[in-house]
């Protein structure tokens, strides 16, 4: 972990600049890597201590493998594209983080990589349930070591296609080819990094960029305009709109709160 946290350390790693060796070294020594893969041999261990018979395990670590495209879908979908999260000042931060800095910036892998505030305590709420019902301790240890698991490849799986390289098959170049269109075409469709089945069962998926219309929003997520005036606070956090930030702050009034809906 402090290799890792050395070799990041006032480093800026650009995935349109790099090889796949890079990315691979940049990959297993990022901190949030480490920590998956700690967690997924701690997850394991702990499996085969609890467990009685390695039948519920095993049953769970399938049905996290089933179920783990769906999640990936709606949560990308549903979460990280909801309007809802940057209109709230306690969330601003938080979508900026998760998903605004991603679209803004594809290729920054610092902004790539999910921060492990979010992601460990979405895995272990949306995994251990699962494993528990189905096989107890053992059940849950073991779901949550496969989605962590799953989780690691798709993070791997998302730098690869942000990367100047072309996979060897032809399913990852379909799916390279669809997520750029995500980012740099419309970002209201092709949802899915490591399987476009939802987005073909939701009719989400496009195939080219002729399908559908060029999105005005595919690199802001519709956070421009009345918007961002509306609800200011991922401006004021975002370096690259520091002079509307400040312009907004010397217009405001001293004496005038923050304007959050919840309040309202």
């Amino acid at each position: 972990m402090a290799i890792g946290l050395s070799l990041w350390a006032g480093r800026k790693y650009y995935l349109n600049k790099m090889t796949l060796r890079e990315l691979l070294v940049a990959y297993f020594t990022h901190h949030s890597i480490l920590t998956y893969l700690a967690l997924i041999a701690a997850s394991i261990w702990l499996a085969i201590v609890f467990a009685a018979a390695p039948g519920p395990p095993l049953f769970a670590a399938l049905v996290i493998v089933l179920i783990y495209p769906l999640v990936e879908y709606l949560m990308h979908r549903h979460v990280l594209h909801s309007r809802v999260l940057y209109r709230y000042k306690a969330t601003a931060a938080l979508w900026k983080r998760v998903h605004y800095d991603h679209h803004q910036n594809p290729n920054d892998l610092a902004v790539l990589f999910g921060a492990l505030y979010t992601t460990l305590p979405t895995i272990f709420v949306i995994g251990t349930p699962v494993g528990w019902l189905i096989g107890g301790p053992a059940g849950a240890a073991a779901a949550f070591a496969t989605a962590l698991t799953l989780f690691s490849l798709y993070e791997f799986c998302h730098c690869v296609q942000h990367l100047p390289f072309t996979p060897r098959y032809e399913w990852l170049r379909t799916l390279k080819r669809h997520h750029l269109a995500h980012h740099f075409h419309s970002e209201q469709g092709n949802f899915g990094i490591t399987s476009f089945l939802w987005d073909r069962a939701f009719g989400t998926l496009y195939r080219g960029v002729q399908e559908v219309p060029r999105s005005a929003t595919v690199h802001n997520l519709g956070y421009a305009g009345p918007e961002r005036e509306a609800y200011p606070w991922v401006a004021e956090l975002s370096d690259d709109d520091a002079t509307f930030a400040a312009a907004r702050r010397r217009s405001r009034s001293p004496a005038a709160p923050d304007r959050d809906p919840a309040s309202a």
